[in-house]
Order: C-alpha cells, then structure tokens, then sequence
C-alpha cells in the first residue's frame, strides 16, 4: 500500500499548526482567568498534579513508539491479521499500564503534603482534586488510546489535530465559564477527564469509520515482539531523561519553595515549552529526509548535511533567545502582574536553559535517523539522576535559581558534551567533533552579544510599562538581532545557500 506523503504532510502541516497555536493559546488563557478568580495558590496546584502524574506515565515505557513502529510493515504489506494482533496487544499493555499508574497514583495520596511547602488552598480537598488528575491521567489507558495508532501508521495526524482543536476550544470555554460564574476548582478540573473520555470517543468513532477492517484479534508473533522488545530498550531511558528533566523541577519547586513560586516557575517555563512546540515543526518537517539521507549519504555528506541545518536552526534559537530575553518581563507584568514575575537574573537563567536545550536538537534527528538510543542509554540515566541529585542539593541554598541551573548543567554538560560525542563516535567520526563543539560554540557567542546590545536598545524606550511597550519592543526583536545575524554571518557559505533556498520558494 503506498501513501500519498506529500498530500498527507501537507494536510498534517496545516491543521499541525492550527492545532499548536489552539494548544498554546488555551492554557494561557485558562491560567489567566484561574490567576484573577481564584489566585496563584491554584495554579501551583495544577502545576505540581500535573508534573507529579507526568512522572508516573514513565510506566507507558515507550511501548506506544515501538508498536507505531512494528505496524508499518504489515500495514504496507496489506497484513491485516498482524495488524489486528498488534492493535489487540496494544490494547492488552495500555490496560496493564493504566492499572500500574492507577495503583501507584493511589499509593502517593497519603504523602501529598509533603509535596507541598507553605500554604495551599484549604477551601477544597487535596485528595479528591489529585482523584480527579488522577483520573484523567488514566482514562485513556482504558479508552481506545490504542486505536490513535493507526493514525500514525497512515499519517493522518490531521485527524487527532482537528479533534483537538474541537475538543480544547470546547474544553476552555467551559472551564472559563466555570471559573467565572461559580469559581469553583473543583468543577473547573472535573471538566478535563470528562472532555478527555469525549475526545477518545470521537476519535475511535473516526478510527473505526476510516478503517473498518482492523480489530482488535488474534497473538502477536515472536519474531515482531522480540524486535518490540529492543525498540522499548532503546527509547526507555530516554523517555525517563526527559521527564526528569521536565517534571521534577516542579515536584521539587513546590517541596521546597512553594506553591506560588511552582505557579510563577511554570508561567515562565510555559512560553519556553510553546516556543518549543513550534520549533518541532521544524524538526518534524525534515526528519523524513535526514532519515532518507541517513542511509543513502556517506557520514560525511550527512555531517555537512548537520552543519547547514544547525546553522538555520541556531539561527532562529539565538532568535528566539533573544527575544524571550527582551519580552518576556513586560508580556509577564501585562499578563500576571508584578506579583507573579520572577527577578531578571532568573529569567536569564530560563534564556540560557532554551538555548542549551535546543543546541543538540539537529543531532537529536541523526541519532533517532541511525537508531542510536541504546548508545545513549548510560547518558541518559546520568542526566536524569543528575538532574534530580542536582535539584536537591542546589534548590536548598539557591532557590528558583537552583533548580534552572541544575537543568542547565546536566543539559549541557551530559547532553550537550556527552550525548554529541555519542552520536560522533558511533556515526559521524571524532574527527569531526572538534569542528562541531567550536561552531556551536560561535553561534553562542554570537547569540550572547546580540542579546546583550538588543536588550539594551529596549532599555532606551522612554516608556518601561504599559501596553505599547510589548509592541515597541517586538519591532526591536524582529529587526536589530536579525540585522546583525545577515552582517555577521553574510559570509558564510551556509548564508548564501539559505538565502538561495529562500529566493527560490
């Protein structure tokens, strides 16, 4: 069976990228309006429900990407019997894993306290609000989350896209009506297990219209659940890495600090992870071809391949950087207040922590393109534990500022400097690694000056406050970094070749 990839990518781009700025836009919103009825003490709350089940979705283990993985062969095949062994395996594991996350969400009840430092809301009940996470966190391990493979398998993400957008729309008008007619938290959270069973529910409607033939029937072969087997291998450690990395600061934020601190952490920490969720567009759209090329080009033409990629890429990150650097405090004092920001220095440290997390981006692709996650399994661990060690010991005497900076040592100094020499010793070649650390260290520097003199172009605006601020500060953003980027880079050989690609399209 061949798929139409250019139709199907297209259509996936289009409703991908409606779908991500729904998914943005509505947690902003939400946290805006919880923020002004019912204050930051909630927030924190959702924040530390919300990382504390991330870390127990660790159970799921990767079993989701390697059974994605094992369908694409039979569904080209046109095996429709292996397919339907594979959907009822599937089925089998998300039922175990639902009631491993179940008990061991049940088992953490009694220490809930302990998570928190300081006080926290006493007009609702900690136990039932962690149910109801709880619950959500859970439903759809029951509830056909299964059947959403087969959407990968036949590249129709448009199909979860545009049910997301339904559902997340629907979902934040209802709880903001909640929040402003009754603020009522607990009603408010109830709302999301209930859209998340209505979600499921459509989209297995759709599943099951779409593609009729597939049920859930018939045992899995050895041969394909031993290949399962190494798959889960690889990309176990990995999963763990990063949700240590993502969840622990704000488990250990509010143990430690408090909940309006976990509340101001996550605010700020929610423009990086949008900024994110933008740039794996980017990533998504060329990982086909860097795959292809994985295999087809010599580990040469492939690191020439990275270098002009990276070149693009750290390009919009030193960007991106600089503009989170500039415009972060005045969208912070419009949208929270002055209560709710964290100092400069801290939000240095978040500039910093997005930059070092998107340098090893690029290679990420090339290490997933030539299968290399076992090669990384030690790297990852040491990041995790190191992430978690380093959270304890420097959040005791250093607060906010501890917890992004242990992120920002394990990131560069674990997955930055030892996850690149991976990748270069098992695929590139060490020769080059010296070439690769001294570029990205350019571009860093590079990044760090025109931060420097953007930020201090913005300073000189005769006005610090206000409505128009954001807006004169944007136009800044936009046209001095970049300005300086063509000057400095206008050179280079990677230049010119973007600038060729540009004028083409």
């Amino acid at each position: 069976m061949n798929l139409d990839v250019v139709r199907n990518a297209k259509r996936n781009l289009i409703f991908g990228v409606i779908s991500r700025v729904i998914a943005v836009s509505c947690p902003f919103i939400t946290k805006t309006v919880i923020q002004y009825t019912l204050g930051e003490h909630y927030l924190g709350l959702g924040s530390l429900f919300s990382a504390i089940l991330s870390v127990l979705s660790m159970a799921e283990l990767g079993f989701s990407s390697a059974i994605v993985y094992s369908m694409y062969k039979p569904v080209a095949e046109g095996r429709t019997d292996i397919v339907n062994s594979l959907l009822n395996f599937y089925r089998k594991v998300y039922a175990c894993v639902g009631m491993a996350v179940l008990a061991v969400g049940l088992g953490i009840l009694p220490f809930l306290p302990r998570f928190i430092k300081g006080a926290y809301p006493t007009d609702i009940s900690l136990t039932v609000l962690y149910i109801i996470y709880l619950g959500n966190a859970v439903i759809s391990y029951f509830m056909f989350a299964y059947m959403s493979s087969l959407i990968v398998v036949y590249q129709r993400d448009d199909v979860n896209s545009r049910t997301n957008v339904l559902v997340t729309l629907l979902l934040t008008v209802t709880q903001i009506i909640i929040l402003t007619k009754f603020r009522n938290y607990l009603l408010f959270s109830l709302m999301m297990p209930v859209f998340t069973v209505l979600n499921n529910i459509r989209i297995a409607y759709i599943v099951r219209k779409m593609f009729p033939q597939y049920h859930c029937e018939g045992k899995i072969p050895e041969t394909i659940l031993a290949d399962m087997k190494k798959q889960i291998a690889g990309t176990v450690v990995q999963r763990i890495c990063a949700v240590a990395r993502n969840s622990f600061d704000s488990i250990c934020t509010s143990a430690f600090i408090g909940l309006t601190m976990t509340a101001k952490y996550n605010n700020y920490y929610s423009i990086i992870a949008a900024l994110t969720s933008f740039m794996q567009i980017f990533q998504s759209s060329i990982t086909g071809g860097i795959g292809n090329h994985a295999v087809i080009k010599s580990e040469d033409e492939n690191y020439q391949e990275l270098k002009e990629l990276d070149f693009v890429y750290m390009w919009i990150s030193g960007w991106c950087t600089i503009c989170l650097f500039c415009l972060t405090q005045p969208f912070m004092r419009l949208w929270m207040g002055d209560r709710m920001m964290l100092s400069d220095a801290a939000l240095m440290l978040f500039c910093i922590y997005f930059y070092v997390l998107k340098i090893g981006d690029m290679r990420s692709i090339y290490t997933n393109a030539r299968g290399l996650w076992w090669q990384h399994r030690w790297r990852s661990i040491f990041e995790a534990v190191g992430n978690i060690t380093l959270n304890f010991l420097l959040t005791k005497y250093f607060g906010i500022y501890g917890i992004i900076s242990a992120t920002i040592i394990t990131l560069l100094l674990i997955n930055t400097i030892w996850g690149g020499r991976i990748v270069f010793r098992h695929y590139f070649g060490l020769k080059h690694i010296g070439d690769y650390f001294k570029y990205q260290a350019g571009y860093a520097a590079v990044t760090a000056v025109l931060c420097f003199v953007t930020w201090n172009i913005c300073e000189m605006l005769p006005v610090k406050a206000g409505v128009f601020v954001l807006p004169a500060r944007g136009i800044i953003c936009v046209i001095v970094p970049n300005l300086f980027y063509i000057l400095i880079y206008r050179r280079l050989s990677y230049f010119h070749k973007l600038k060729e690609v540009l004028l083409r399209k």
